[in-house]
């Protein structure tokens, strides 16, 4: 079985993130893919994606479209890996690739820097740019934020018991387990290395760029083949290092939220079940239309629990538009 047909829709109790819920199975492509952007995540990637758009390309998919984007794209992602190093299931073509980016111009970061072979191979037509940066600086920025959310305990935790998190976390450490061999701390810089002068390899120097995002847009956009942005349109600067853990660590606590009301809600829909059934009859009311005395308690506890839930569902209403207006206020 594909590891996607786990998929399963998104609970209603999920309000307090924003994640939105595409099963990708059945989408086919609708714009070209044009650029593939193959340096590993920590290279200005973020950076890149905003670039991309500033220039006009529909879409740069990147980590961030299934971790808080859209957490069932994990799922084809789990396959993908799956089908390449453990040969469960049959390896990613183009049109595996189209249901998945299909709504993309250009794709960057990682999990998708582990199939670059694959997509070059499946878009011949893309240009491909290599986003570097020094390979100590990079191992650093990775260790304290990319490859600790792989091995963040309570992420972990989350895999097991909230929607979004038991779709990315699994993907998230199944790809440091293979494309960095399980072993990032001690090997990730030879494998960077060994991944650079792979594309450098086998893409033709006229399909490829080399590229830092200090240098800014003419290098980019002269490759690219687009207009230069004016001197008002400075090159994005997207430094998420300094934030990095604190907005992981927020989206573990607004997800354990979206666990803890779904408990909630059980219990109290449990609680409910149960009075009803030690009522003598339903509401307590006998059929000749009288309250029976002995039922009026648990006609109160009924009327009591229906008031909790009530209630419990506003309270988290509120702390979803609290939290969304402080959102647009930063």
């Amino acid at each position: 079985m594909a590891y996607a047909d786990t998929y399963t829709p998104k609970p209603a109790t999920d309000i307090f993130t924003s994640d939105t819920d595409i099963d990708r199975r059945q989408c086919t492509r609708k714009v070209p893919m044009k650029v593939l952007l193959l340096g590993l995540g920590r290279t200005g990637t973020a950076s890149m994606r905003e670039a991309m758009t500033q220039l006009g390309y529909v879409d740069t998919y990147h980590m961030m479209s299934c971790s808080i984007e859209n957490p069932p794209d994990a799922l084809l992602w789990m396959d993908a890996l799956r089908a390449k190093y453990d040969g469960i299931g049959k390896p990613f073509e183009r049109a595996d690739w189209d249901k998945l980016l299909g709504r993309c111009q250009a794709v960057c970061d990682w999990p998708a820097v582990a199939f670059a072979d694959e997509l070059i191979a499946a878009y011949p037509e893309a240009k491909v740019v290599l986003t570097t940066r020094d390979v100590n600086s990079w191992h650093a920025s990775t260790l304290k934020t990319v490859y600790w959310r792989a091995m963040d305990p309570e992420l972990a935790w989350l895999g097991k018991v909230s929607w979004a998190a038991g779709m990315y976390q699994p993907m998230l450490r199944k790809f440091f387990d293979t494309f960095f061999e399980g072993q990032f701390p001690t090997r990730g810089k030879a494998i960077y290395e060994a991944h650079y002068e792979h594309i450098r390899k086998i893409v033709p120097k006229e399909r490829l760029l080399e590229f830092k995002v200090s240098q800014g847009w003419e290098p980019l956009c002269k490759f690219l083949g687009d207009a230069v942005p004016g001197p008002d349109q400075p090159f994005p600067n997207v430094n998420e290092s300094a934030t990095f853990v604190s907005r992981s660590r927020r989206r573990n606590r607004m997800q354990m939220l979206n666990v803890l009301l779904r408990w909630v809600l059980i219990v109290v829909a449990v609680w409910v079940a149960a009075l009803l059934l030690r009522s003598s009859s339903v509401w307590g009311v006998k059929s000749t239309g009288t309250v029976d005395g002995r039922s009026a308690p648990s006609l109160l506890l009924l009327v009591g629990g229906i008031s909790v839930l009530n209630s419990a569902v506003f309270y988290a209403m509120d702390r979803v538009r609290m939290s969304s207006r402080a959102s647009a206020k930063a």
